[in-house]
């Protein structure tokens, strides 16, 4: 088979490196991918949203199968038009994919079918946002815009004031751009927070195995939100009776839902969970693999990707066995100084073998180039260092010793991935 994977990030290379173990592939194409992508598979200059040059590349190239990882080409369609055009192709349609790129339409989904979330409430104009938020007086207030936001749309607001800055800085100051057009505005849940990707046709759902993601910048859950600054894998707080309360009241429903709505999804959906003294609630959903999730996820599936890929494709999911390893893995992300803000790019990285790997560990390309056989920083979060052992310790040992080991100008990772709720 030779495959097309559509993105350039950390997530896509833990995708590509887990098809690459496939017996049934010959050929691994990234577009556009990254320098330590470029050790795995072909890149190709052809953006991640040119849906045009997907399409002509695939059938030039006789492409078997596109497998689209981020979230901007499938909320754009790029599935349907590389469906239309008769190129198999993973990830949900555009009319699925809503369920992460407008939080409007996946709040109501989960008010109208009885899934549980929290409270919340949905504004178009900044005005009645404010009023609703001084009205309710309850704080901290969750304040969110509607659209993609690379993750960061979200304010968790402690105050009067801080929640007319966020108001502000999403609706007026379009700091998300069209994504704050509408903003979400929510009850703030307490509790420890999971994230379960599961494969789902459209009619099975299999989750995969629990992560926990630790999204602010610095230690302590300190500091901006970002991306994902670590992860890891098995969540400790997702117990057996817990998984089985969410498949109940969270993950099958979702499907049936969709399924009602005539936006039947296929493809990876992500639950953002928190684990609240009332049970488990969706903070949200995404409609692809997470980032750095996959990072620990993929590691340790032991069943063929490409035969769940296309058990997914033709919905022939239920008669496919996915099996997983009972190691837990550990991802420390290593992004350049001044992310989720400023920061300079093309400094050098040393400490990375020439496939761009690290003995002990295995580390995934975010935001790198390589030129002249030297990897340089090409992003805010540059490498994702995972981690593999018996116990989460172990796991977290060998992904810090490899940390230790890597090194460019200006480099920040947080310190404590796994030690905190």
């Amino acid at each position: 088979m030779r495959i097309l994977v559509v993105g350039g990030g950390g997530r896509e290379h833990a995708i590509i490196r887990k098809l690459k173990e496939s017996p049934k592939v010959d050929k691994i194409y990234a577009a556009p991918g990254n320098g330590g992508i470029a050790k795995d598979a072909e890149c190709i200059s052809i953006g991640a949203m040119d849906k045009e040059g997907i399409v002509a590349f695939s059938k030039e190239n006789a492409v078997d199968l596109v497998f689209v990882a981020p979230d901007d080409p499938l909320a754009d369609g790029m599935v349907d038009t590389l469906l239309a055009n008769g190129i198999r192709a993973f990830g949900p349609r555009a009319n699925a994919a809503i369920i992460e790129s407008s939080k409007v339409f996946s709040k109501n989904l989960m008010k109208k079918y009885g899934i549980p979330t929290a409270e919340y409430e949905t504004f178009s104009e900044p005005e009645k946002a404010i009023e609703y938020i001084q009205k309710r007086g309850h704080f901290p207030v969750v304040v969110k815009a509607d659209g993609l936001a690379l993750g960061k749309g979200v304010i968790i607001a402690k105050t009067m004031t801080e929640a007319k800055a966020a108001v502000k800085e999403i609706m007026e100051d379009k700091k998300f751009g069209a994504s704050g057009n509408n903003v979400v505005v929510e009850e703030f849940l307490t509790g420890p927070e999971v994230s379960v990707l599961a494969f789902t046709d459209g009619i099975a759902l299999k989750p995969m195995v629990s992560s926990k993601d630790h999204k602010r910048a610095y230690d302590n859950d300190e500091g901006l939100n970002t991306g994902g600054m670590g992860t890891i894998s098995p969540n400790p707080y997702y117990t057996d009776e817990i998984a089985e309360i969410c498949r109940k009241t969270i993950f099958e429903p979702t499907v049936a839902a969709m399924n009602s709505e005539n936006r039947t999804f296929k493809g990876c959906l992500y639950f953002g969970l928190m684990i609240t003294p009332d049970g488990p609630k969706v903070i949200e959903y995404n409609a692809r693999f997470g980032d750095p999730e996959t990072q620990v996820v993929l590691p340790r599936l032991k069943t063929d990707l490409v035969d769940i890929v296309e058990a997914v494709i033709d919905e022939k999911l239920s008669q496919i066995d996915i099996k997983w390893s009972d190691e837990a893995t550990a991802c420390v992300v290593m992004a350049s100084g001044g992310y989720p803000l400023a920061y300079k790019k093309g400094l050098e990285i040393t400490g990375l073998d020439e496939n761009g790997q690290v003995e002990g560990a295995e580390v995934f390309h975010a935001g790198t180039k390589l030129e002249h056989g030297k990897f340089y920083t090409n992003g805010g979060r540059v490498l994702g260092v995972t981690g593999k052992g018996k116990t989460l310790d172990e796991a977290l040992e060998k992904a810090y010793n490899a940390v230790k080991k890597i090194n460019f100008e200006n480099v920040h990772y947080r310190t404590d991935i796994g030690k905190t709720k």
